[in-house]
């Protein structure tokens, strides 16, 4: 199996030959192989978040409703029934990931999410709407309880739904005592007049969508298919039992609660090519200005890129990370965000900022 280093000096082979492409030609190429082995169309999602990126805003890698733009690129022409959907995502919006699994169940029959690392959050809730999903024993899932963002004087914050709700629910009970009041004021001045109710359904959409799912396509020939996606739905929810959001589910752990879960283990050249794939996405986003790949195993990509602001000669002007960032001219290739040319100089003094 070609290493992480393996790759990586694939790709240099490439670099020193004078190939401009070499990030793209290794990537594509192991998706093809990926193809030819399980003769299933492939669907490659992937995000530069980890490791995390202080130049790169979370919003940036998170699932939004942007992806469905993507998603819709590279399934033109993409053929069905069967679709492999390999997945690295930190989650984002819960309502983004519900119009991405709905049209990829309105375009493939049978879905298999295969995770070479991390699916967590609503990338969680979108493995949930495969038919069954691959995992390694470095892959992992994650809890799938909301997360609310809250405006506080320090900035605004991301918490757990469950978390307000059960500060309100302490807060209740001590402000009872005259003497907490003066503790709690500050805390309760920051719940907005719909915040509670804000939790609570949003707590409810996240476990009635996987339920549904569950027991629409994993579970769909399973007579007891109501129960066991309500149990599994409820136990991925739970922050009481997870304690935080980031809290890594393993393969056992998801086997055990009952989920479809094909070890990749079993087919080592699947394993051997999965991994490839992964390792040549990381190289992309560790050498260029890519932040997000949505791509197909025909060579169609829908590719965002991070935008920088780097000083030049007194004035602002945006700059890719590094020159071997995949060329916007190439066919079947959307570049979402590309990195403008530099700018030229302008006679007015006054600096300008690209956002």
């Amino acid at each position: 199996m070609p290493t992480w280093s393996g790759i990586m000096q694939e790709i240099l082979t490439l670099v020193e030959a004078g190939n401009p492409l070499a990030l793209d030609i290794v990537r594509r190429k192991y998706l093809v192989q990926l193809h030819g082995h399980t003769g299933r169309s492939i669907i490659l999602y992937s995000t530069a978040w980890t490791p995390p990126n202080p130049n790169v805003p979370s919003f940036m890698v998170s699932i939004s409703d942007e992806d469905l733009q993507g998603i819709m690129e590279v399934i033109c022409k993409l053929p069905g029934p069967n679709l492999d959907l390999i997945l690295h995502s930190p989650g984002g919006s819960l309502e983004a990931a519900e119009a991405l699994v709905k049209y990829l169940r309105s375009k493939f029959e049978h879905i298999r999410v295969m995770v070479p690392q991390l699916a967590m959050s609503a990338a969680t809730m979108i493995a949930c709407a495969a038919d069954e999903i691959v995992l390694g024993k470095h892959s992992f899932l994650g809890p799938i309880d909301p997360q609310i963002i809250v405006a506080t004087p320090l900035g605004p914050r991301m918490i757990a739904a469950q978390d307000i709700l059960d500060q309100f629910e302490l807060a209740k009970k001590e402000c009872q005592d005259p003497a907490k009041m003066g503790a709690w004021l500050p805390m309760l001045s920051q719940y907005g007049p719909d915040l509670l109710v804000q939790c609570s359904n949003t707590q409810g959409l996240s476990k009635e969508l996987v339920t549904e799912w569950l027991q629409k396509y994993m579970f769909k020939n399973d007579n007891d298919r109501n129960n066991k996606a309500a149990s599994i739905a409820n136990w991925l929810s739970d922050h009481s039992h997870f304690k935080t959001h980031g809290r890594h589910i393993s393969r056992a752990e998801l086997e055990a609660r009952g989920l479809k879960i094909v070890a990749l283990e079993e087919d080592q050249d699947l394993q051997d090519l999965l991994l490839s794939i992964f390792h040549a996405t990381m190289h992309t986003f560790s050498m260029t200005a890519a932040v997000k790949i949505i791509e197909n195993h025909m060579g169609k990509a829908f590719i965002k890129q991070q935008q920088m602001i780097v000083p030049f000669q007194g004035k602002q002007s945006m700059m890719p990370t590094n020159p071997l960032q995949p060329d916007p001219t190439t066919p079947d290739e959307h570049v979402a965000n590309p990195p403008a040319d530099k700018p030229k100089p302008k006679k007015s003094k006054r600096n300008k900022g690209y956002g």
